[in-house]
Protein backbone atom coordinates (compact mmCIF):
# COMPACT_ATOMS: atom_id res chain seq x y z
CA UNK A 1 0.00 0.00 0.00
CA UNK A 2 3.00 2.41 0.87
CA UNK A 3 5.02 1.90 -2.69
CA UNK A 4 1.53 2.57 -4.08
CA UNK A 5 1.27 5.81 -2.68
CA UNK A 6 4.90 6.83 -3.47
CA UNK A 7 4.29 5.77 -7.27
CA UNK A 8 1.35 7.97 -7.45
CA UNK A 9 3.60 10.98 -5.33
CA UNK A 10 6.44 10.63 -8.19
CA UNK A 11 4.09 10.84 -11.13
CA UNK A 12 2.67 13.52 -9.96
CA UNK A 13 5.46 16.03 -9.18
CA UNK A 14 7.22 14.63 -12.79
CA UNK A 15 3.93 15.78 -14.48
CA UNK A 16 3.66 18.59 -12.44
CA UNK A 17 7.22 19.80 -12.92
CA UNK A 18 7.00 19.54 -16.77
CA UNK A 19 3.72 21.47 -16.86
CA UNK A 20 5.49 24.02 -15.32
CA UNK A 21 8.36 24.20 -17.51
CA UNK A 22 6.09 24.16 -20.46
CA UNK A 23 3.57 26.98 -19.15
CA UNK A 24 6.92 29.26 -18.28
CA UNK A 25 8.31 28.56 -21.73
CA UNK A 26 4.80 29.87 -23.22
CA UNK A 27 4.45 32.61 -20.99
CA UNK A 28 8.06 33.83 -21.63
CA UNK A 29 7.58 33.14 -25.55
CA UNK A 30 4.39 35.13 -26.08
CA UNK A 31 5.18 38.24 -23.71
CA UNK A 32 9.52 38.58 -24.86
CA UNK A 33 9.08 36.59 -28.47
CA UNK A 34 12.56 35.24 -28.08
CA UNK A 35 13.73 31.66 -27.60
CA UNK A 36 16.11 31.89 -25.74
CA UNK A 37 14.44 33.48 -23.03
CA UNK A 38 11.87 31.01 -23.57
CA UNK A 39 14.71 27.67 -22.68
CA UNK A 40 15.86 30.14 -19.64
CA UNK A 41 12.42 30.59 -18.43
CA UNK A 42 11.64 26.85 -18.68
CA UNK A 43 14.92 26.23 -16.50
CA UNK A 44 13.08 28.37 -13.61
CA UNK A 45 10.00 26.71 -14.45
CA UNK A 46 7.32 27.61 -11.79
CA UNK A 47 9.22 30.13 -10.32
CA UNK A 48 8.83 31.69 -13.37
CA UNK A 49 5.23 31.44 -13.59
CA UNK A 50 4.42 32.43 -10.14
CA UNK A 51 6.44 35.81 -10.92
CA UNK A 52 4.38 36.38 -14.04
CA UNK A 53 1.48 36.23 -12.01
CA UNK A 54 2.14 38.53 -9.47
CA UNK A 55 4.03 41.29 -11.71
CA UNK A 56 1.57 41.04 -14.24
Amino acid sequence: MEESKQNIVHKTVKTGISFGSALAMVISYTTWHSVGWAIFHGLLSWVYAIYFVVKY
